[in-house]
């Protein structure tokens, strides 16, 4: 049985970040909204330079020394997905052939996979850049599969929470075009609370203890109430 988290629960360490990022492209399907009451499944990446595959699916170095820290709290039911992305490191100008250079890939680990969410770039001044909201589908990346469909068209997040070990998040520069840092969606448990097939799905490529670790070290970010995230949206509105 599924159980959803309550609406203390939410994304962490969210932080303001820019406008969405004009690029080429069709415009998006996706609507921005507010950070739902519950959600039914949480997940974190640590992306880094090392884990980079090009489009061929070969290896290829990211941008040294970056990192990458995308949180992603999910509602299937309402096909919601809230996110607090930040870099470190990584450089824009962003390129990428879809709409954002930020996104969700279908890819397992060491392979290559079509973008599914295409997320703002992340934005702000220093070292350090940051993009967080919420993104309802029905989903579009601007780029097209061999057969001329959009490869977010169809893509829900229950396929996500089914296999979230089979997804990765990246972000695309100029001079790291194949990807400046890069890593795999691991299942996050949040404050003990079973979130679903999201939850310790054994496929998610970790355990308990192992999710509970990532938080401990504040790679999961600071738990937050989720009426922290739609009140920062309604301040940036």
């Amino acid at each position: 049985m599924r159980r959803t988290l309550s609406r203390p629960i939410a994304l962490g360490a969210l932080v303001a970040a820019g406008a969405m990022i004009a690029s080429a492209g069709p415009a998006s399907a996706e609507t921005e909204v507010d950070a739902p009451d519950t959600f039914t499944s949480a997940f974190t990446v640590m992306a880094t330079p090392d884990a980079v595959i090009d489009p061929d699916g070969n290896p290829v170095d990211g941008a040294p020394g970056a990192t990458g820290t995308f949180d992603f709290m999910v509602n299937s039911e309402l096909d919601i997905i809230c996110y607090d992305i930040t870099t470190t490191g990584v450089e824009p100008p962003y390129e990428s052939m879809a709409k954002t250079a930020t996104h969700i890939h279908e890819a397992s680990a060491g392979q290559a996979g079509p973008p599914r969410i295409a997320f703002p770039n992340p934005e702000g001044s220093g070292d350090t850049r940051t993009s967080s909201g919420c993104l309802k589908g029905p989903f579009t990346t601007g780029i097209e599969d061999d057969a001329g469909n959009d490869t977010g068209e169809g893509f829900t997040l229950s396929q996500l929470e089914a296999d979230p070990a089979a997804f990765a998040a990246d972000t695309h520069t100029s001079q790291f075009v194949a990807g400046a840092v890069r890593g795999q969606l691991r299942s996050m448990p949040v404050g003990g609370v079973d979130t679903g097939q999201g939850g310790l799905a054994p496929d998610a490529g970790g355990s308990a203890d192992d999710s509970m670790l990532l938080m401990g070290l504040g790679l999961g970010g600071v738990l937050v109430a989720a009426g922290g995230l739609a009140a920062r949206r309604r301040a940036r509105a």
